[in-house]
């Protein structure tokens, strides 16, 4: 264990992580200005009526809309700070990235990107690193773990991407890409290649390989330069294909990590006393690298929680989140609501659009728990506008990966008496 506990806190070259502080930065500080230009702070949550919550943080509440730009402002300082800061402003800045930025993320839970899970969790990283040495200067060094966290919170991301990639509907049947990629066939120079019958299957494969495989390549020197031009070729073409917002930005800025830049002839040296200065006592390493390990071990077990439900996970979505599943299926539903007074007999169909935006419907409409959630702040509602104890039923009728709508749920099921935990939800047709 010392031997382990002495090779990760080893002094190496600071400068990728200098590298990947400011890359990092630089792309939060772009993505909050966009996220307030593009009026998403109105639009995500200060005009719906209702808020969807991640289960454990149902007490999260959006701020009134003033609060909410001084949320998205700070945001921006704090970006910066994480980009060119030292000492106690970084750490500073860094908490309050994580903060911020993890707050705004838990207030609804219709807007969950995995790319935005991967932005707080790198966040929560650099708020536990030694406070890394002003930009781009060399000579400064920190433990090996500083650098080797990130590279392997990437490396995770990829992996993870790629097996759940391995399924039958992915390699065998090219869905959902066979039913995404001809809608791309107005592209210049490249759109008839998206008519032709084989490419969503190479495009398949090929996705699933490169995501199991390009962290291992960029680890390895010999191929690495070679690794980070198909990083941007891949994200790139995502990006183009899906218009996924800053997501391949973020890996292609990420992935810089994975270089040393011994060579690098602009970087001023720092005098040589400098060089241990940033390495930390052996007492808080070890305190840090035990968190850091029960910190992994979650990360690495956590997303294979789907194998204790049964059924075809694409459908209940039962331990689908927070496993890096990337846009691996084409999924809509449409879901009627029904409220009846208990005391009268009298039932109501809800129109879902008094309530919620078109976003937050059509996730809604495809998502049990989200169903359930929906149902109980309807009985609630209805409740206090004079209904007898209210019961809510639905009829959700979802298509998957092109397949005839069906029923999600049991449309006579009174979901105002099913509660969401972590059980198995029998009231799901599977």
């Amino acid at each position: 264990m010392k031997k382990f506990v002495h090779h990760l806190s080893a002094p190496i070259p600071a400068y990728p992580l200098g590298v990947f502080r400011l890359a990092f930065g630089l792309l939060m500080v772009f993505g909050t200005v966009r996220f307030m230009a593009l009026g998403w702070i109105e639009d995500h949550y200060t005009e719906p009526m209702f808020h969807f919550k991640y289960w454990g943080f149902e007490w999260v509440e959006p701020l009134p809309r003033f609060w909410l730009y001084v949320v998205h402002f700070a945001m921006i300082l704090a970006a910066l700070g994480v980009a060119f800061a030292t000492r106690i402003w970084y750490r500073i800045s860094a908490i309050a990235l994580f903060l911020t930025f993890t707050y705004t993320e838990l207030i609804d839970l219709t807007y969950y990107l995995n790319h935005y899970y991967f932005v707080s969790l790198v966040c929560l990283l650099l708020c536990i690193i030694p406070s890394p040495p002003p930009v781009l200067k060399r000579g400064y060094f920190v433990p090996r773990w500083a650098i080797g966290i990130f590279k392997l919170q990437i490396t995770i991301v990829y992996v993870y991407a790629g097996l759940a990639k391995i399924n039958y509907d992915w390699l065998i049947n090219a869905l959902p890409l066979k039913i995404w990629l001809p809608a791309n066939n107005k592209l210049p120079i490249i759109g008839e290649i998206f008519t032709w019958e084989i490419t969503p299957y190479v495009f398949s494969w090929a996705g699933m390989i490169y995501d199991c495989t390009i962290p291992f390549f960029l680890m390895w020197r010999k191929t690495r330069i070679w690794a980070y031009l198909a990083v941007i070729v891949f994200h790139t073409l995502v990006g183009l294909l899906f218009q996924i917002g800053i997501f391949p930005l973020v890996m292609i800025g990420g992935t810089l990590i994975f270089f040393e830049f011994e060579k690098n002839p602009v970087i001023s040296p720092a005098p040589v006393e400098t060089r241990q200065c940033l390495v930390s006592t052996t007492v808080s390493q070890i305190l840090t690298m035990i968190f850091l390990g029960i910190f992994f071990i979650f990360q690495m077990l956590f997303p294979w929680r789907y194998l204790l439900y049964e059924g075809n996970l694409f459908w209940t979505e039962e331990g689908y989140r927070f496993s890096w599943r990337v846009m691996l299926m084409e999924k809509a539903g449409t879901a009627t609501f029904y409220v009846k007074d208990t005391c009268t007999g009298r039932e109501g169909v809800v129109d879902n659009s008094e309530f919620l935006n078109a976003h937050q419907e059509k996730q809604m409409a495809m998502q049990p728990d989200m169903i359930l959630q929906f149902a109980h702040f309807l009985g609630k509602y209805y409740e206090q506008k004079g209904v007898c104890k209210p019961q809510v039923r639905a009829e959700v009728y979802v298509t998957l990966n092109g397949q005839p709508s069906r029923l999600l749920i049991d449309p006579n099921i009174d979901l105002m008496k099913q509660k969401d935990t972590f059980a198995p939800k029998k009231w799901i047709l599977r």
